[in-house]
């Protein structure tokens, strides 16, 4: 009962869905994946493409949520047209395909499965692979440095005349595709606590250390967790495994190391879910999992660094 009741109350809160966009020390971060709030950007653009599905769905929002086959299996979605994606639209004959996989069912029950996407429709009822009815939180850690020649100078963009970015990016196992190092938040694990632990695991490989250097690692990666850090996305994501009762929320946060002294102490090892690891610069040229690139676009702009060769591409590129 206990869990139906918190998983009633997690999906209310889901359907706020916000962008932070503000500068915050690791000691004032929001630590619950709940709480929200909203803030006037080109962030809050990326708000009303990804919650357009309570009125009808954008060509470009929420379409990865809908495609077939779904993750890790043969199941097909039923296909759900742009204009039907939206709860409000009436569509008597909407039938979709149901499928939890057999490693979810395995798990525990946590919450009432009477609850809906807030994007809209997906064609696919039950949880696919997500383990909770609703949402289920995750957390990404953006870490960035500025590109640099040998000398140590910042490399600029000929075209943009801005500086070039750089990010961690991983290469998932299970689709092959670029990402942010991320991953889920255990049951009462803090946000601050998740995006280390998963830098760490995946683009540090800290899993396969010995004591003595997951100490060492422990104490850089405190140095670079511990300053102050930029809180790029709250809320919903556009994600391949989404359904109708259960989908994706996530934290984005991004540590960026000024001077690339930090960085330059650890080596980057793929681990974990990681296939590869490695520096990407940053640019609309980037294709990467499911919402990624968006946020990979804000911390571009927040930082004032390259992001299109196109001078006239601002917020409403998304």
């Amino acid at each position: 009962m206990a869990g139906r009741l918190l998983g009633k109350t997690l999906a209310t809160v889901s359907l706020s869905v916000a962008l932070a966009s503000v500068t915050v020390k690791a000691s004032g971060s929001c630590s619950i994946p709940e709480c929200r709030s909203s803030f006037s950007s080109c962030g809050s653009h990326l708000n009303s493409n990804i919650m357009s599905g309570s009125n009808g769905a954008k060509e470009n929002s929420h379409k990865k949520a809908r495609t077939s086959p779904y993750p890790g299996s043969k199941v097909q979605r039923s296909q759900v047209p742009n204009e039907k994606v939206g709860w409000l639209v009436e569509w008597q004959d909407y039938n979709p395909v149901e499928y939890t996989a057999l490693s979810v069912l395995a798990g525990p029950r946590w919450a009432d499965p009477q609850i809906r996407n807030p994007a809209g429709r997906t064609g696919l009822v039950g949880r696919g692979l997500l383990g909770r009815w609703g949402p289920n939180h995750a957390a990404d850690p953006i870490i960035t440095r500025w590109k640099r020649d040998k000398s140590g100078n910042k490399i600029t963009h000929p075209i943009s005349g801005k500086n070039i970015l750089q990010f961690v990016a991983i290469k998932r196992k299970d689709c092959g595709e670029w990402a942010i190092p991320g991953g889920m938040v255990d049951p009462g694990e803090k946000i601050s606590a998740t995006l280390k632990r998963e830098f760490g695991e995946e683009a540090l490989n800290s899993l396969q250390k010995s004591s003595a250097e997951k100490r060492k690692l422990e104490e850089q990666l405190h140095k670079l967790f511990s300053q102050e850090h930029l809180v790029i996305y709250k809320g919903y994501v556009d994600d391949p495994r989404n359904t109708d009762n259960a989908w994706m929320e996530t934290e984005a946060v991004n540590y960026h190391d000024e001077t690339g002294e930090i960085m330059d102490n650890l080596t980057l090892e793929a681990g974990d879910d990681a296939g590869k690891v490695k520096w990407v610069d940053i640019s609309d040229k980037l294709k990467l999992y499911a919402s990624h690139s968006q946020f990979i676009k804000l911390v571009a702009e927040k930082r004032d660094a390259h992001w299109s060769e196109d001078s006239e591409t601002d917020c409403h590129g998304l």
